[in-house]
């Protein structure tokens, strides 16, 4: 593997252990040129689910888009890259428990969502502003609305 800070391609493997409930495999590896650290992660890999756009295009799932997404909506929040990763397994393994080829991306965002209502109201409002595209403040408020009655 090559060494995302020298190119080198050689490192080993310091650590190896089991990762999202076991379906994946946390490595981490040091470069043997630079010594330089880092984290690799191995799954299974799936069959490919197409995610249906607002505008009717399609894409293929991809987890990485997901994850930047939500790291987006988590900047500056207290919410660690591991609760993140745990997010982002938690919405995929939602979309592929339900066997299909292709979902909605609204159904994806609505799964994002409710996992945020329940980690952080902040990270929450920001995921929420950019997927339901909030077009004034009288939106923007009736979702913190909906956020706080949803957590009564």
């Amino acid at each position: 593997m090559l060494c995302p800070r020298c190119n080198h391609n050689g490192t080993k493997v310091i650590d190896s252990r089991p990762a999202d409930e076991g379906k994946a495999i946390r490595r981490r590896r040091e470069c043997e040129e630079c010594g330089f650290r880092f984290t690799t992660f191995e799954r299974q890999e799936q069959s490919a689910i197409l995610v249906v756009k607002k505008n009717g295009n399609r894409e293929e799932f991809s987890r990485e888009k997901l994850l930047r997404g939500i790291r987006r909506a988590c900047e500056k929040r207290p919410i660690s890259a591991e609760d993140q990763e745990a997010i982002v397994s938690h919405v995929e393994r939602q979309v592929r428990d339900q066997g299909v080829s292709e979902i909605d991306s609204t159904e994806i965002g609505n799964y994002v969502m409710d996992e945020l209502a329940q980690t952080d109201d902040v990270a929450y409002i920001r995921f929420a502003s950019v997927y339901r595209e909030f077009k004034d403040i009288d939106v923007f408020l009736e979702e913190m609305k909906a956020l706080e009655d949803k957590k009564k």
